[in-house]
């Protein structure tokens, strides 16, 4: 399994020590200095059932400055994963994926039901 985090990231830090509580094993990947590619992306949102949307920090300072939520409804699929992949702070955190399954964000409820 991978978990893709922001390390300053209080959310991130949470989903960590829930993983880590429940004994998961993971492998660790900084999000900023290894940003998602534009292929695995695609992949991801393909394998999840998440809108692409999700995949994006709308709480950001970067989200925000960039006024993503104007911009986004009117970019096509493949612009907006080329905007994913340019900047990791433009990527919701953390991100857990393994072969059959992509979580964006750390809901415990949801964590439980697919991770336990």
């Amino acid at each position: 399994m991978l978990f893709i985090e922001y390390p300053k990231c209080s959310t991130c830090q949470k989903a960590k020590k829930w993983l880590d509580t429940h004994g998961i094993t993971y492998t660790e990947r900084h999000i900023v200095e290894d940003n998602p590619s534009y292929d695995e992306l695609k992949r991801w949102h393909a394998r999840s059932s998440i809108s692409l949307k999700k995949f994006f920090n709308t709480s950001g300072m970067l989200y925000k400055e960039m006024q993503l939520k104007d911009k986004l409804p009117a970019m096509s699929e493949e612009e907006q994963l080329k905007l994913l992949a340019s900047n990791g702070m433009l990527v919701k955190r953390p991100i857990v994926i393994d072969e059959d399954m992509v979580l964006t964000g750390f809901k415990e409820a949801e964590w439980e039901e697919k991770l336990l």
